[in-house]
């Protein structure tokens, strides 16, 4: 567990991160979560927590090379509405793949869909296909 103190909108909140579905990464450096089991986001930035920012923003870095080093591949980095969405995927209960080629699913405590095109991020939707089938033995064409 990971447990991180956070000041936001004149509340304290204990957090444990390893709880954390989803990340939201703005271009203006903010970044967005959602409480576990809530549909809460807590946004900060460098100026209004800078020091949970820090340890928030350290602890994307280290899932995000887990992901990619060593074989974690339940998060995955996604370029969405110019936001990066960094989503563990084993949080994720279900996907929608439409006719016109497009894979739709739902942020974890959120009610934000994440639309991923073939045409536009080929490589985002294989990786989709890749482990909706390996998770779930269904193939979406």
């Amino acid at each position: 567990m990971y447990w991180l103190k956070i000041n936001y909108d004149r509340n304290e909140y204990v957090v444990d991160l390893d709880r954390l579905s989803a990340f939201a990464c703005a271009p203006n450096g903010k970044i967005t979560f959602w409480l576990p089991n809530s549909t809460i986001p807590i946004v900060i930035n460098q100026q209004s927590d800078p020091e949970a920012y820090q340890q928030i923003f350290d602890y994307i870095k280290d899932i995000q090379y887990m992901s990619e080093h060593l074989n974690k591949e339940f998060w995955i980095k996604i370029n969405y509405e110019r936001n990066d969405y960094i989503v563990n995927l084993n949080c994720i209960s279900s996907f929608c793949h439409s006719p016109n080629n497009r894979l739709t699913f739902w942020l974890p405590d959120s009610s934000i869909p994440i639309i991923i095109n073939q045409q536009k991020d080929p490589d985002i939707y294989q990786q989709l296909l890749d482990y909706i089938e390996r998770q779930t033995g269904q193939q979406l064409t």
